[in-house]
């Protein structure tokens, strides 16, 4: 089960009346709750958001919160990046 699904089984949403509420299939409401390897999209977790009557930016919290950035890259600022101004067209 998905983050996704988790968070709808522990609020006792249903998910056929999610799916009318925000137009997707049952189909896809059921991927996007069982299948980990789904992606929802932002226009996804937004309408599901709102079908259930939370901020979209505490569904987003909940589902990506344990994601962070790899410290191990390099800070773009960290690196000087040659930079060549943009030229202007003549016309």
């Amino acid at each position: 089960m998905t983050k996704l699904g988790l968070y709808l089984a522990q609020k006792s949403v249903n998910k056929a009346e999610v799916a009318r509420k925000t137009g997707l299939t049952k189909a896809r409401m059921n991927e996007l709750t069982l299948n980990e390897r789904s992606h929802l999209r932002a226009e996804e977790l937004y309408l599901i958001a709102l079908a259930i009557d939370i901020a979209p930016a505490d569904l987003l919290e909940y589902i990506c919160g344990d994601l962070s950035i790899n410290t191990q890259l390099t800070m773009a600022a960290d690196d000087p990046v040659p930079f060549k101004p943009a030229r202007k067209r003549k016309k």
